[in-house]
């Protein structure tokens, strides 16, 4: 399958409500090195795994000046309820209309139980210190997600 997105590719620029406050686009943080994952949905169990995963990571990302920031279509009062439960310390981006969401090319046709719908393809976008998009994973598989977007980050700062 191929994607409108892709490495090389700048990232799209779109602002939108952020949990813990106000609002946020990508640009805000360029200087540094962005890791941005989409999830599917708040308090899911693979997205919690994910979530506190990239948590247990955050002080390398830090360390290696990185920026994790989640992104799915819940809403602000849901961002809030599942980072204060599972003590999530980054921001996480309400995308409610689907605008970056589609902009990444992560609105995905998926199979649940026979049913067909449209839904947020687990994926990780890893942006550099310039806005260009440096690294892609799609359909991801939770376990070790983490520590390969930490190693990749890794290589690419040499």
């Amino acid at each position: 399958m191929s994607y409108s997105i892709n490495p090389g590719d700048t990232a799209p620029d779109i602002e939108l409500p952020v949990w813990p406050e106000g609002q946020m686009k990508l640009s805000d943080l360029h200087g540094g090195w962005v890791v941005l994952y989409f999830y599917p949905k708040d308090s899911t169990s693979g997205c919690t795994t994910e979530s506190c995963n990239f948590r247990d990571a955050q002080p390398d990302f830090s360390a290696a000046d990185a920026t994790i920031v989640g992104v799915s279509r819940d809403s602000l009062a849901s961002h809030k309820k599942f980072a204060e439960a599972q003590s999530l310390p980054f921001a996480l981006l309400s995308d409610g209309e689907e605008a970056l969401c589609k902009a990444f090319d992560v609105m995905q046709m998926k199979m649940n139980y026979g049913r067909q719908y449209m839904g947020v393809e687990r994926s990780t976008f890893l942006i550099d210190p310039d806005g260009v998009i440096r690294e892609v994973w799609r359909k991801v598989k939770v376990a070790g997600h983490a520590d390969a977007v930490l190693d990749r980050l890794k290589e690419l700062q040499g």
